[in-house]
C-alpha cells in the first residue's frame, strides 16, 4: 500500500501541511476520497457516533453531506507530537430548511507510520447563525489560500 505523506514523526511544518490536506479533502465533500486518508480499520468517535473502518466512514460522510448543505470547513493546527496531531476547526452549513449553523470542534488524530490516520476523536458543537453572520463565502471546494483562517477570523 502507498504511503500518505507527510509522514510521522511530524514537525510543525509537516503537521500544518497534514492539517491543510485534511481540510482540502473534507471540503471536497467526496466521502470515498476522504476515507482514503484513514486506515482500513480506522476507529472514530464523532460526537456520539463510534465508527470502525473505511466503509462506516464512507457511509457516515455520505449521510453528513446529504444533510449538511453548502458545507465549508477551516481546520487549524493546535498541537502535535510524534505521530499525533490535535486540531481545532469550524465549519458552516445549512439544513434543508435553509437554517444556517456554524459547528465548532476539536479533533485528536493518531497516525500509522505510512501517514494514514488510525484514530480520530472529534468533539463538536453546533451554533445556529443567521445567513448574514456567515464568514465562509468561497465557492464550494478548497478554501482559497488568501481566505482568512480561524485565528484571523477570531473563531
Amino acid at each position: 500500500m502507498a504511503s500518505r505523506p507527510p509522514l510521522p514523526p511530524f514537525t510543525r511544518e509537516t503537521a500544518v501541511e497534514k492539517v491543510r490536506l485534511a481540510e482540502d479533502a473534507w471540503n471536497s465533500r467526496d466521502p470515498e476520497k476522504v476515507a482514503l486518508a484513514y486506515t482500513v480499520h480506522s476507529r472514530w468517535r464523532n460526537r456520539s457516533e463510534f465508527l470502525n473502518g473505511r466503509e462506516e466512514i464512507i457511509s457516515f460522510l455520505t449521510r453528513k453531506w446529504t444533510s449538511e448543505l453548502d458545507y465549508r470547513l477551516i481546520k487549524e493546527l493546535w498541537a502535535f507530537d510524534g505521530n499525533r496531531i490535535a486540531v481545532r476547526f469550524a465549519y458552516e452549513y445549512h439544513d434543508a430548511s435553509g437554517n444556517w449553523f456554524r459547528a465548532y470542534g476539536n479533533e485528536n488524530w493518531e497516525f500509522e507510520a505510512d501517514g494514514l490516520m488510525r484514530t480520530r476523536h472529534a468533539s463538536i458543537n453546533d451554533v445556529p447563525i443567521g445567513e448574514a453572520d456567515r464568514l465562509y463565502h468561497w465557492p464550494i471546494g478548497r478554501r482559497p489560500d488568501d481566505h482568512p483562517g480561524l485565528s484571523d477570523l477570531k473563531l
